[in-house]
């Protein structure tokens, strides 16, 4: 069996779900060597002294001494473009979190270097990489469906004061050292969602139905820089309207939830249930829980060097827009309007902040598909608008 030789870059945190995956998959062996500050942070630190994998405080000393076919880049978002280069500089593949980076410059950049390379660069958004999320986008674009009308997701997540406390850049627009973050909701914890309604309708693949324009609308309750509400409508390139709701304000959990709305049927998916096509004419189609899928993007990658194949599922081009809604969301709003105190509560047994019948607001917000100031929320501020310019596109 061919094998595949890695280095993992950051080992704590979303570091050791990769390799409690290599675990699983007897792989571990397979590491060449991990980079961290601070090895000793993660469950893994023991067993690779016993193993005798390396250890390294810089991506660039692993490469003086060691090669690697494929680099994982599980760190903060702002050294995802530097340590992404450097990997492919020194010859290995990437697949990189997500999301891709933390500014425009630094993802073109990026994109060059791979074309330079010849490396490919995943950028590692879950369920772009999952089975029945790729079955779906092909009966899209064989046309199984008809045309698309419009899509909507919403993910309400609650996060506590230990969520924006877990780093010095949490929340944050820029890391202490000034290099770009823009940490919220929309470019972490629920970043995967906003990313998908474009990627189930990129007309290949590796890429995602390309952004036009974006009404937004950004709150926060929590004391932090970007902010932890919002309620975007999308539109794509093809006059596709794609409703983005999503909150850490909340009091209680719920979605992710999607629906895509075609010519000829209808997709919905409810966290923890299959992917299901519902026929204008009474038939169904299932496709399968992508949540279930979760770690796809690593055997993909693995099997993508393995067989020499440079196309991926989930390029740096299919990241895109996501990209470049986060770069128009904060330029348009360089302050993030707080919630009225008045509406905003703490539950001081558990310090979570939220905002009284946020979930509900949203929730009709979805169903309906309007913005909250459309619904003449009280609260809320009149959405901005924003077009983007055609020439910021991967897929050309």
């Amino acid at each position: 069996m061919k094998t595949c030789g890695i280095v993992l870059v950051g080992t704590a945190g979303y570091g050791e779900i990769y390799l409690k995956a290599l675990q699983e998959t007897n792989r571990l062996d397979w590491i060449k060597g991990v980079v961290d500050i601070h090895p000793e942070s993660s469950s893994f630190y023991t067993l690779f002294q016993q193993m005798n994998i390396p250890i390294y405080t810089s991506l660039e000393s692993f490469y003086e001494q060691n090669q690697a076919e494929l680099a994982i880049i599980s760190t903060p978002i702002h050294f995802h473009a530097n340590q992404a280069i450097t990997a492919m500089k020194n010859g290995s593949h990437v697949l990189c979190e997500k999301p891709v980076s933390g500014s425009l410059g630094e993802a073109v950049k990026m994109r060059q270097v791979r074309n330079e390379t010849g490396r490919f660069l995943a950028i590692g958004f879950n369920w772009s990489f999952s089975d029945s999320v790729h079955r779906l986008k092909q009966d899209i674009n064989n046309g199984l469906f008809g045309a698309p009308v419009q899509g909507q997701t919403i993910v309400l997540w609650p996060r506590t004061e230990e969520y924006y406390n877990r780093s010095n850049w949490a929340g944050k627009r820029f890391s202490p050292n000034g290099e770009p973050v823009f940490d919220s909701i929309a470019n972490n914890a629920a970043a995967h969602f906003f990313h998908h309604l474009f990627y189930v309708l990129g007309s290949k693949e590796e890429q995602s139905a390309r952004l036009k324009s974006l009404d937004i609308e950004l709150y926060r309750a929590n004391p932090i820089e970007t902010f932890d509400t919002c309620a975007i409508r999308a539109k794509t390139d093809q006059s596709v309207d794609l409703y983005y709701y999503a909150s850490h304000a909340v009091n209680e959990e719920y979605g992710p939830h999607f629906e895509l709305e075609f010519e000829k049927a209808s997709i919905r998916y409810y966290a923890g249930k299959p992917i299901k096509a519902m026929f204008n004419n009474g038939m169904e189609k299932s496709y399968g829980d992508p949540e279930e899928e979760h770690m796809n993007k690593l055997d993909v990658c693995i099997q993508a060097v393995v067989e020499g194949n440079k196309s991926i599922r989930c390029s740096i081009e299919a990241a895109y827009p996501h990209l470049l809604g986060m770069k128009y969301m904060h330029e348009i709003n360089p302050a993030i309007p707080a919630f009225p105190s008045f509406y905003i509560r703490k539950n001081t047994d558990t310090n979570l902040t939220y905002v009284s019948n946020l979930a509900e607001v949203l929730y009709e917000c979805y169903k309906s598909n309007q913005l909250p100031s459309e619904r003449n929320i009280k609260w809320a501020h009149h959405y901005k608008t924003v077009q983007i310019p055609e020439k910021f596109s991967f897929n050309t």
